[in-house]
């Protein structure tokens, strides 16, 4: 089936469930690159990213029949991916980690890589924060839209992106002022956890 636009997102998946072979593969490929972003960002982790959204597009062509309708197909896959990403992010906490240190970390070059740090930075943020911002700030989604993506009230997505974006203003604050290595020092947001006390 050709994507010409012309076929909004439900009628393909009512298509699929009906047995059309290929409304999904259009599907996928009207929103695979949002889908792959999102949980590239999450996870920060190329392998970890393409992992989950095999896993997610999989549900999602499995429960295709249990969509109602009652939101858009896109909330909908958003919702999926970034269920998938948060069981993989729960499974990478479950397993032992080497921490970096914290102390005496040179401050960065000159010719930072702005994206790499942003993506690293973003990393260093709660399962919760970051995904907030991931799809609010970089996806562009609307706040109640990532609330139904969520499941969760808007205030709590507001919050969660607040305190991301304080957070991420403690992590990076050296891109503002080279000479500042605070952001990726002992002081990487630790004031921020103990502010918040890690709730979302």
């Amino acid at each position: 089936m050709a994507d010409d636009g012309s076929i909004d997102d439900a009628t393909l998946l009512r298509a699929h469930v009906n047995g059309d072979p290929n409304a999904f593969a259009t599907l996928v490929r009207r929103h695979r690159d949002r889908l792959w972003a999102v949980a590239l960002r999450t996870l920060g982790d190329r392998e970890e990213a393409a992992d989950a959204v095999q896993d997610a597009l999989i549900s999602a062509f499995r429960a295709a029949d249990r969509f109602r309708g009652d939101s858009a197909v896109t909330t909908w896959l958003h919702r999926i991916v970034v269920n998938a990403c948060l069981d993989r992010v729960r499974r990478s906490q479950a397993r032992p980690t080497t921490e970096l240190p914290d102390a005496d970390v040179p401050a960065p070059a000159r010719d930072v890589d702005t994206a790499l740090d942003v993506r690293n930075a973003l990393a260093r943020l709660p399962a919760d924060q970051r995904i907030a911002l991931v799809l609010v700030d970089m996806q562009g989604l609307a706040v109640a839209e990532v609330a139904e993506v969520l499941g969760v009230p808007i205030g709590t997505v507001k919050s969660r992106c607040a305190r991301g974006r304080a957070r991420l203003a403690v992590i990076l604050g050296y891109l503002r002022n080279p000479n500042d290595a605070g952001g990726v020092s002992s002081d990487d947001g630790a004031g921020v956890t103990r502010e918040t006390g890690g709730r979302s």
